[in-house]
């Protein structure tokens, strides 16, 4: 299964984000390998960012620790749009052509 998304940064914010992922903690990458996430991609055009990865479904997609997403969540939080409840906003986007 492909996903893909969009998210916002806060101006001025650019730098932080690009430093905060040069420096992802070990125990989000384990968290989403055991999630069979694959190919994960970010990119950013000015304050909006584009994410897109694979995920192999035969894995269960709750699986690690729902801690450190909370934890990752709330440390990119200041960097981001959010929503009213504090999650992070991310607009899913519509695949519209693909080549394999």
């Amino acid at each position: 299964m492909r996903s893909a998304w969009v998210m916002h940064l806060k101006p001025g914010e650019e730098a932080n984000y690009k430093r905060k992922h040069d420096e992802i903690w070990p125990e989000m990458i384990d968290l989403l390998k055991a999630q069979g996430i694959s190919n994960y991609s970010i990119y950013r055009h000015g304050l909006l960012l584009f994410a897109h990865f694979e995920r192999d479904e035969s894995f269960p997609a709750d699986a690690g620790s729902p801690e450190v997403a909370q934890r990752w969540q709330d440390w990119m939080g200041d960097h981001m749009e959010t929503n009213p409840d504090g999650s992070i906003r991310a607009d899913v986007v519509e695949e519209v052509f693909r080549l394999d």
